[in-house]
């Protein structure tokens, strides 16, 4: 994919501010990352130009080198690029495919050293001697199951350079949070420390459940004998299945709730119950059923449909 300009890859202005960048970036790369797009050619080929053009935009230095016409709107530079000062715009456009996708986050120092060209060396240790400098914090996206951010869990996560990371999800993580893992980012130079790795989480929808800040809901659907005669049902819960009473006369839409089935207890947060809304199910009829319904007269006869009439 051709990079004509970054800024419209990621749909913002030219004025726009780092944390609109920032939010622009993680709506696209939500909606593009491979893993949610499995075999889905031209979504990844997006996502490696969305995420170089927040490789160029979320750096101030090379932002500013790219609004001064320095470099074009491939990342070439108009003069010889000095090779350490790291790859440019192009190449992370170009880079390998990986199962993860990372981009860095530059730190303060990096930044003030970048900018004032004098934070590098460091004269009490002898001439010529570097300051110890910290590494790059680094971005990745992780899609996780919507039971392990509700119970919490820990998947691997492979990064670009083959390096995988335990991630441990907590119970009760929620989509978009971030997570951080300290030095795991990139390494620092001159002795100094490693940057960290921040995780941002996005949990894919379930088949059947939501979530209610603490509390799960599902559709639970009930045959019309187990409405009528009540008894017990088993119900799926995040914890596995349980056993739940059905009042005889069930009406579809009555909600039945199970305490502390629902989101699991984590930090200050006790854990959250489980409602479910009973859908009766006729599903196909058998003759036996129908003749009774033909002859059957209600000793009290209802209208389902009372509460519905319109006032003049």
């Amino acid at each position: 994919m051709r990079l004509d300009d970054p800024y419209k890859l990621l749909g913002v202005g030219r004025d726009a501010s780092a944390e609109e960048i920032r939010k622009a970036y993680r709506k696209l790369a939500k909606q593009l990352h491979p893993d949610l797009n499995p075999g889905n050619a031209k979504a990844e080929e997006r996502f490696k130009a969305v995420s170089a053009a927040n490789a160029l935009l979320s750096d101030p230095v090379t932002r500013g080198k790219f609004d001064r016409g320095e470099i074009d709107a491939d990342g070439h530079e108009r003069a010889p690029r000095d090779s350490a000062r790291g790859p440019s715009y192009r190449e992370y456009a170009e880079a390998e495919p990986g199962r993860r996708y990372a981009w860095r986050e530059e730190d303060l120092s990096d930044l003030f050293g970048s900018v004032f060209g004098s934070g590098d060396f460091d004269e009490t240790a002898g001439p010529g001697a570097k300051r110890p400098r910290r590494g790059h914090n680094e971005r990745y996206v992780l899609a996780i199951e919507f039971l392990d951010a509700v119970n919490g869990a820990t998947p691997r996560l492979t990064l670009p350079d083959g390096r995988v990371l335990d991630v441990k999800i907590p119970p009760g993580t929620v989509d978009g949070q971030t997570l951080r893992l300290r030095g795991q980012g990139g390494r620092g130079t001159s002795g100094g420390p490693s940057g960290d790795a921040l995780i941002d989480i996005h949990v894919k929808p379930h088949r059947f459940f939501t979530r209610d800040g603490q509390d799960i809901r599902l559709d639970l659907p009930v045959s019309l004998s187990e409405a009528v005669l009540g008894g017990p049902v088993e119900v799926p819960t995040p914890q596995g299945k349980v056993r739940m009473q059905v009042p005889k006369g069930s009406d579809s839409g009555t909600k039945l709730r199970l305490r502390g089935r629902g989101v699991a207890a984590h930090g200050k947060m006790e854990a959250g119950d489980l409602y479910a809304t009973l859908r009766v199910v006729i599903g196909k009829s058998d003759t036996a059923l129908e003749e009774f319904l033909r002859n059957w007269r209600p000793e009290t006869a209802a209208d389902p449909r009372s509460t519905m009439e319109m006032g003049t």
